[in-house]
């Protein structure tokens, strides 16, 4: 039977990434497989009589997990069998559909782009309409659903000890990319055996930035499916859609988050096509978007978005 992984007490972590942290399944290389996600704390639940249902699954496992350092809770991990270091798993995202009939967006004191703009923060529940595919603001705009998960990643080694959910790596994790929606596939090197493959923190929309610190955080349901890719040794996530390949750099400084993005676009773009760096870099700068994923993740994201036919003509 294809794998069908619920959030439960034994099945998600929350807040933390562990290269030391069992499987909660193993699977083989190629299988599709479903997992369901929750998104919230205590203290993120719409009231009661409000119209907006909260999953049963949802109150268990914050019941019965104890909250690491950050906020995304995770289910996984998954073991891809076989999977070693130096190795990649290529995770190609066939469907993301919204599970929740409600999400929260959160302004924390001091926190987000503008943290003085609302120094007192707030939080806001906002309906979901799944028949209609529109989330419903505080005053009254729709806004279209495009749902995708913003944790998706990796272990990293276990060397690195339990590292917070909250900043992305080498291992993707908080990702927050709102490109890596239905249709995507997102390669992940692997640092430990198994891989461990987690998945959590689903928007049902975002912009690029992020920038009040959250998106419309809710429940997802997602089917992916998971590829071995042996001896691949990346260097860090990279992901591609039926338009474009994307790369990814992370740092506490926006600039040098640029800079990795755009290194790793180059050094993609010559091993594809052949190249010399100085003809990768003039292509980037003529054809490469670059795009700030996230501004809040206190490593900042960009993205490069190369559109995948300018990967072609050259040898």
């Amino acid at each position: 039977m294809p794998l069908d992984l619920a959030p439960t007490p034994e099945s998600v972590h929350w807040g933390f990434f562990d290269g030391t942290l069992p499987p909660v399944a193993e699977i083989a290389s190629g299988d599709v497989v479903t997992i369901h996600t929750i998104s919230g704390g205590p203290e993120d639940l719409p009231p009661d009589g409000h119209g907006m249902t909260v999953r049963p699954e949802h109150r268990r496992v914050l019941n019965a997990v104890e909250p690491g350092p950050g906020p995304h809770i995770m289910t996984g991990p998954i073991a891809v069998r076989g999977a070693e270091p130096g190795d990649a798993l290529r995770v190609e995202i066939l469907e993301v559909s919204l599970l929740d009939d409600w999400g929260f967006n959160l302004i924390r004191p001091g926190a987000g782009a503008l943290p003085d703009l609302v120094p007192e923060g707030g939080r806001v529940h906002l309906p979901i309409d799944h028949a209609r595919g529109v989330v419903r603001m505080p005053w009254g705009l729709e806004i279209p659903a495009r749902p995708f998960f913003g944790v998706i990643g990796t272990a990293p080694p276990p060397a690195a000890g339990r590292l917070t959910s909250i900043i992305p790596g080498a291992f993707g994790g908080n990702i927050d990319n709102k490109e890596l929606t239905a249709g995507a596939v997102l390669h992940l090197p692997v640092w430990t055996k198994g891989g461990l493959l987690s998945v959590g923190d689903g928007h049902a929309a975002q912009g690029d930035g992020e920038v009040c610190l959250t998106a419309v955080e809710t429940g997802l349901t997602g089917r992916l499916r998971i590829e071995l890719v042996k001896g691949a040794g990346l260097a860090g996530p990279w992901a591609e859609t039926a338009e474009h390949v994307i790369t990814m750099g992370f740092d506490p400084d926006l600039d040098e988050a640029a800079r990795l993005a755009l290194r790793a676009m180059i050094a993609l773009v010559t091993a594809r096509t052949g190249l010399s760096a100085e003809d990768a870099y003039r292509l980037c700068s003529v054809a490469a978007d670059l795009r700030v994923t996230q501004l809040v993740n206190r490593h900042k994201g960009i993205h490069a978005l190369l559109p995948r036919w300018a990967l072609q003509g050259a040898s």
